[in-house]
């Protein structure tokens, strides 16, 4: 099963993109702080958001930078060859099935 939730602030406005087949995309990135026992501090994982469609459509229009959410979806992984460098890279996305706020009435309101 790949299933994952993650509770975050958006790190900047979800940016939308058009295709010829009349489907939509939209990026962007959530940070999700969690403890390390090491620095005793409070440290940020970045994680890189795909919507599709309708959802994208939401998230152009509402996703904004600093608005807490939750993201629900899958992870998936896309392997490719830097034309530049030729090294081999890797990147892990999340594939957001359902976006919902997660703020208080004030983040709410500013929506």
């Amino acid at each position: 099963m790949n299933t994952v939730v993650i509770v975050g602030r958006v790190g900047q406005d979800a940016e939308i993109k058009y295709f010829e087949s009349g489907k939509s995309r939209a990026t962007f990135s959530v940070a999700v702080n969690r403890w390390d026992a090491k620095t005793k501090s409070e440290i940020a994982d970045w994680y890189n958001v795909d919507v599709w469609d309708r959802l994208a459509e939401f998230a152009g229009e509402y996703i904004k930078k600093g608005s807490m959410v939750i993201v629900e979806g899958s992870i998936q992984n896309s392997k490719w060859t830097d034309k530049a460098s030729g090294e081999e890279r890797e990147r892990f996305l999340i594939n957001a099935s359902n976006i919902r706020f997660a703020g208080g009435k004030r983040e709410a309101e500013a929506i």
